[in-house]
């Protein structure tokens, strides 16, 4: 679960409401990755700002990134391996690179992206499933 702060929560509503719930327009405008931090800046793709400062910018720590690209099987592919001492071969997922070494070096452009884009899907979907839950309470 990604922590997300109270003021970044009513910012995310405010502009799911302003696509009108359509999160397919809900886009990455730019981001910034550093040892700590993952930034990205959000608009709608139906009113393209001039600057970053016009985007919301949303901070994720690198360390939920990091859980998110492995959660996803993003640094990792199907294979067979070879059992050490007993000569057997076994399916297992075979880790290219550590999460965030695997986005900054061994990720082709749309594999960066697919990754982005499934923190967005992650910080929606947790945005909207509280306050589904919350509905309830």
């Amino acid at each position: 679960m990604i922590k997300i702060a109270q003021k970044l929560k009513n910012q995310l509503r405010w502009l799911i409401i302003s696509v009108a719930y359509d999160y397919s327009r809900i886009a990455i405008a730019d981001y910034d990755l550093t040892d700590e931090t993952l930034t990205l800046w959000l608009e709608d793709k139906h009113d393209f700002k001039n600057s970053l400062d016009e985007c919301l910018q949303v901070d994720i720590k690198a360390c939920e990134f990091a859980k998110i690209i492995k959660g996803e099987n993003l640094n990792s592919y199907d294979g067979s391996k070879m059992h050490p001492t007993k000569n057997l071969i076994y399916k297992a997922r075979i880790e290219i690179n550590t999460p965030l070494r695997w986005h900054q070096d061994d990720a082709a452009i749309i594999e960066q992206q697919w990754a982005r884009e499934a923190v967005l899907k992650a910080i929606l979907t947790q945005l909207v499933e509280t306050d589904a839950v919350g509905m309830y309470d």
